[in-house]
Order: structure tokens, then sequence, then C-alpha cells
């Protein structure tokens, strides 16, 4: 309904022009408070929605961001815990290397007690246990229980008569440099051997032996049989004494009276006794210093030797003829230090997760690139065949077992032990390898991603956001033409004053 009230042509175009303007200004009032010149779908439908869309995407992105930081930081816990786990595999492997080639054996010289190991038929030993030969007992002989008659020096076994009398029986002939010290058979020396017969088989028999006669010759003197040996050369002549008795030579010639004398062994010959007896081998190691018998322990335990006393071998038994010799020091340190790192190395590998991750015990880490879930990265430990398998010290994973005496006193177990860390130390370095890789792929992810929001978020602005010096300008030019609507509708006003003053 009208209120009848009439304005003129001029004057209601300048109200609206100044209703217009004022629209306009609080459009722009708008922009330049909120700095957008798309504050709603009525602004621009496309440009509002279209921004939406990648303001969403990126909010969506910058969700992902926390996680991949995450990821990477289990990555650089995992990366953190192989490297130390390299220092120590590197660590280990230079102990081994140490004890390789540590020779501080211990030691111990023995003079020989000759007066114990001769002069009886029965053998006296040097008994080994300990150490790396083990609870069960090696025996070297001090002496042979062959049943003889000796003669130091010139001199000689004699028959009694110009024919040997009793049953056929074998003789032997022994010397230290006859046959390597090992006796000769003379064969079968009969009743009717005349003592010619004799002495040629017995010659016969001493020059077939090994590396000659040693020095020793039979001869026949006033009818009778003699065996002459080197000077200084012990020779002995085999066989019971009843059997010598009968075959007819003299017990008064012989060193015993009974004939029977066990015959000692040189150092020399210990020597090659020891160092030759496979159950000893890389065990002990004998040598002659300076005529005393020598016996290394190669090992890092204690070696008992039953058989001798603190100075002397006897081949005695009891209390006061054992001792033992010390093993290497050196090597059985190592062998704490080598299972003390074989302990932190599990304890690393069990320390370097992070936030309840611990790619070094298996744990799966997954890392989601995009907000579809449909382009993300899973790590987990493996072996070069695709096995879940964690890192310690287990067989399955770097094979390092607990060291011990046997095998650090053994050179050759310490070789395989080197091989084994040498292998183990690669398993190490793999591993480190597919976890840098996964790291830099991540953090190559994690820039990537950074860059997509920012390009999402500058997108979406480029559609919404206002320019804010053309705003600007554009409140300036409303302000004016605000002014310029006022001095109209003024001016159109005029008129109807001018008839209101007819009244006046």
């Amino acid at each position: 309904m009208s209120n009848g009230i009439v304005l003129s042509q001029s004057i209601r175009s300048s109200l609206l022009t100044l209703q217009n303007t004022a629209e306009m200004q609080t459009k722009v009032q708008e922009r330049l408070a909120t700095g957008k010149k798309v504050n709603s779908a009525l602004d621009n439908p496309t440009n509002f929605f279209t921004a939406a869309s990648l303001n969403r995407r990126g909010n969506d992105l910058s969700s992902l961001l926390d996680a991949m930081s995450n990821g990477i930081k289990t990555l650089e816990a995992a990366n953190t815990g192989m490297t130390s786990i390299t220092k120590v595999v590197e660590t280990m492997r230079a102990y081994v290397r140490q004890a390789r080639q540590d020779k501080s054996f211990k030691g111990v010289s023995y003079t020989q007690d000759a007066a114990a190991i001769t002069g009886s038929g029965t053998v006296k030993n040097l008994t080994f246990s300990g150490g790396a030969v083990g609870t069960t007992p090696v025996n070297v002989a001090l002496n042979s229980a062959a049943t003889a008659a000796t003669l130091t020096g010139t001199g000689g076994f004699a028959a009694a008569g110009s024919t040997l009398g009793g049953a056929p029986a074998a003789i032997t002939v022994q010397a230290a440099g006859l046959n390597g010290g090992t006796a000769v058979s003379i064969g079968t020396l009969a009743l009717g051997d005349t003592a010619a017969v004799a002495a040629g088989k017995i010659n016969t028999a001493l020059d077939a032996a090994t590396g000659g006669d040693g020095g020793i010759t039979a001869t026949v003197v006033g009818g009778q049989v003699v065996l002459t040996g080197a000077s200084g050369n012990n020779v002995t002549l085999g066989g019971d004494s009843a059997t010598l008795d009968t075959l007819g030579f003299l017990a008064a010639n012989r060193a015993s009276t009974d004939g029977i004398a066990s015959v000692a062994q040189t150092v020399d010959q210990l020597v090659t006794s020891i160092n030759g007896n496979v159950s000893l081998a890389d065990k002990i190691r004998a040598s002659n210093d300076g005529g005393k018998l020598r016996i290394e322990n190669l090992s890092t335990e204690n070696l008992s030797v039953v058989g001798a006393t603190a100075l002397a071998v006897n081949g005695g038994t009891g209390g006061g003829n054992t001792t033992a010799v010390g093993g290497n020091e050196v090597r059985k340190s190592l062998i704490a230090q080598f299972n003390e790192l074989r302990r932190q190395l599990d304890k690393i590998a069990g320390d370097s997760g992070f936030n309840g991750v611990n790619l070094l015990k298996a744990d799966k880490l997954k890392v989601i690139f995009n907000e579809s879930g449909t382009s993300l990265l899973e790590i987990q430990a493996k072996d070069a065949s695709g096995n879940i398998r964690g890192i310690s010290t287990d067989a399955n994973s770097l094979d390092i077992g607990a060291a011990d005496a046997t095998e650090f006193s053994d050179d050759d177990a310490l070789d395989a032990r080197l091989d084994k860390l040498s292998n183990s130390l690669t398993v190490v370095q793999t591993q480190a390898s597919s976890f840098g890789s996964s790291l830099a792929t991540v953090q190559i992810r994690q820039e990537f991603t950074k860059m997509i929001i920012n390009t999402l978020q500058t997108g979406a602005d480029n559609l919404t956001l206002a320019d804010t010096n053309e705003e600007g300008a554009n409140l300036l030019a409303l302000n004016t033409r605000q002014q310029l609507s006022q001095t109209a509708l003024s001016l159109a006003s005029q008129a109807s004053q001018a008839v209101l003053r007819l009244f006046g």
C-alpha cells in the first residue's frame, strides 16, 4: 500500500545509487576484512567449491605428514642402531684377530730324571689333561718297556761259546743312531748257529735298517759274538734274560744282572712323540729347550701334567708328580670381552625402537603417502630370500655364537670365526643399506607432500583471495561515489525546497 509520499525521479535515482554504493562498500569491506574475494558460494560457486576441494585435499595430506615424520624417526632410530651394531661387530672381529695373532702361550721346561725312567721294565708316561686336551687323559711314553740289556759306549754283548745253545728266539738290537731309535729285528738265532753265523745275521739286519747300521757292528772275538757301538752310544740287545742266558750271551757283560731294562726316550724323541700325537695336535707344543723338555700349553685354560715334578719328568704319579701349565691370559681376557660385546649387540637392537615400533626386532612400519591410501611403503627387516627376521646374534640372523676357551685356543677355529663375523658384517651392512634406502624414500615423499600441499593451498588461494590493493582502490572509489550520490540527492531535493519557500 502506498504511503502517499511522492518522490521525484531524480531523488529516487539518487537514493538507489546510494543504496547500491552502500552494498558494494559492504562487499568490499568484507573482502578487505577476510582477505578473500570469494567468501561463499554466492560470490563465485565454481571458485568456491573448487577451492574447498583443493583445501580439503591439502588438509588430508597435512595429516599424513605427522605419520611420515614418525616413520622417518623410526627409520632414523633403526639406522642409529645399525650403525652402532656395525661398530660392535667390527670390534668383535678386531678382538678375534688380536687373539689369533697373540702367541703368549705359557710353558714349562723340564729336565729328565733318567734314574726314574730307566732300569725298569715298566712303561712310564707323561699324562696330559685339561686345557684344550680336555678331560680324557692322553699318555706319552717316557721309555720303552722292551726287556733288554744295555751297554754304554764301546764294548759289546758276547755269546758264551762258539755255537749258540737253546731254542730258536727273536733277538732285537736298538740304539739312538739306528733306524730312528726303533728296535731292529735280527731274525732268529737258533741252536747250532755258530758265532760267525750269528754275527752275520746281526750285521745283515743292521745294514738293512733304515738310515744304516748306526755304527753298530757284530764281530767274532775268541769264538764269541761281540756287539760294538759308537762311542757314547747306548746299544741295547733285546730279549728277556732267560732267552739271552739260554743262547749263551754272558750276563756279566750286561748292564743289569737280569738283563731287563727300560729304555729312556731322548728329549728329541719325546718332542717327536708329543708333537706327532694326533690327540695333542694344536693343543700342546713340545720343543728342546737346551736339553730340557719344554711343554707349551696352546690353550686359555690350565693344562695338567702328570708324571713330572715342578722341574723334572719322572713318570711318577700322585700329587707330588702333577704340575700345571697356565693358560694364555690374553686370549682368555678376549673371550670375556667378546661375549660382553655380544650381549650388548642384542641390547642395542632391543633399544632401537621409536614410538613402539622397532625395525630391528622385525616390527613392520607402514607409511601412507596419499589421502586415499593407495600409495604407501611397508618396511620390515628381511633376509636375502625375503624371509622376515630381526637383527640379533641368533643363528638365523647374524649367527654370532658365544666364544669359549676351546675356540680361542684353536687358530683354525678363530679363522673360521673371522669368516663368520665377516658374513655377519655383510648382513648388517646390507640391512642398514635397505633401511637407508627406505629412509631416503620417505624423506623424498615428505618433501613432495609438502610441495603438493603448498601447490594445493596456493591454487585455492588464487581462486578465493582478494587483491587488497585492488579492493582498497575500489573502496576509495565507492566512498567517492557515495559522496557524489549524496551531493546529487541534495541537488535533486532543492526543487522541493523551492516549493516550500512559496508557503513561507
